[in-house]
């Protein structure tokens, strides 16, 4: 009878030894994103910096606006972009910003490059599915597609996609400019509140933004600024792809990390229920960040 029980304890212990293993290599496995905005400038080397982190790991870039300086023209792209950050193109999923359209009123060289990827010119939204959740890439240009305002084109594709992907699985967004800013071109992008309310809205969990050049995570918040950790979505700004770097100002309610000294790109993990998230700065530089939580 003894020995019956030491060889069933024995079992019961390689069984919990090998669900553990199985659940730490599951976890590791689980669909890995690097995103970063405002990148790459020919006379600068942020971008090549920045470049060089993604040699380290696979998984998908997600490139958050202002591509190529100064103007996105086809030059930028050939020029600056592409020895960089274009290595990774066949992985790229990307989201247009302000840089693209300033001399380029239908963006042209920036659909040029990306082809595809970018989604249908003109509109430069789409979504997909990643490592268990529903991903959606949105244009905050809005005046050059048809606004973002209830009723207009994206506003309502975008809640179209929401209610067809609603089937329980954690949501991320992005797009270039951040509802919630402490740095140089300040607090409340409005253009950008109607989209947050519906995501909002929907539930989703995640938005990655750029346009500050530097690094900041918020708390869960609703569109309107309020601390919602049951419903509220956590915004990363994530400017630090490559271009002039921007102070951080006074930090705005409910920031929870910010740093403006350090090029690098965000990692997010993403896993059914749940997500992880590093910052990874560049070589030399010290700043990060990193946490995880759940998805509502």
């Amino acid at each position: 009878m003894r020995r019956w029980v030491l060889i069933g304890g024995g079992l019961v212990l390689v069984l919990v030894v090998a669900g553990l293993a199985l659940f730490l290599y599951t976890r590791e496995r689980g669909a890995v994103v690097l995103a970063a905005g405002d990148i790459a400038r020919c006379e600068e080397g942020g971008d090549e910096a920045t470049a060089n982190l993604l040699d380290d790991f696979g998984g998908t870039v997600l490139t958050l606006g202002d591509h190529a300086y100064p103007d996105g023209s086809a030059e930028d792209f050939a020029d600056c972009y592409d020895p960089t950050w274009g290595r990774y193109k066949a992985r790229t999923k990307p989201v247009p910003g302000n840089h693209e359209y300033e001399e380029h009123p239908e963006a042209a060289p920036y659909f040029d490059y990306f082809g595809s990827a970018a989604g249908e010119p003109g509109k430069g939204y789409y979504s997909y599915d990643l490592g268990g959740w529903h991903v959606v890439a949105l244009n905050s240009m809005c005046d050059e597609v048809g606004g973002c305002d209830g009723g207009s084109p994206q506003i309502r594709w975008l809640e179209s996609d929401l209610v067809a992907n609603g089937d329980g699985e954690c949501t991320l967004a992005y797009f270039h400019h951040p509802l919630f800013n402490s740095g140089k071109h300040g607090e409340y992008e409005r253009r950008t509140e109607p989209i947050w309310e519906v995501l909002h809205d929907h539930g989703a969990d995640v938005v990655l933004s750029a346009h500050d050049h530097n690094y900041q995570r918020f708390a869960p918040q609703d569109p309107n600024g309020k601390r919602d950790p049951a419903r509220g979505i956590r915004q990363f700004v994530v400017g630090t792809g490559g271009g002039d770097r921007y102070e951080i100002e006074d930090p705005v309610e409910n920031s929870e990390a910010y740093g403006d000294g350090a090029y690098g790109v965000l990692k997010l993990t993403l896993e059914p229920g749940r997500y992880a998230w590093e910052f990874v700065p560049v070589s030399g530089e010290a700043f990060s960040d990193s946490g995880e939580d759940g998805c509502h």
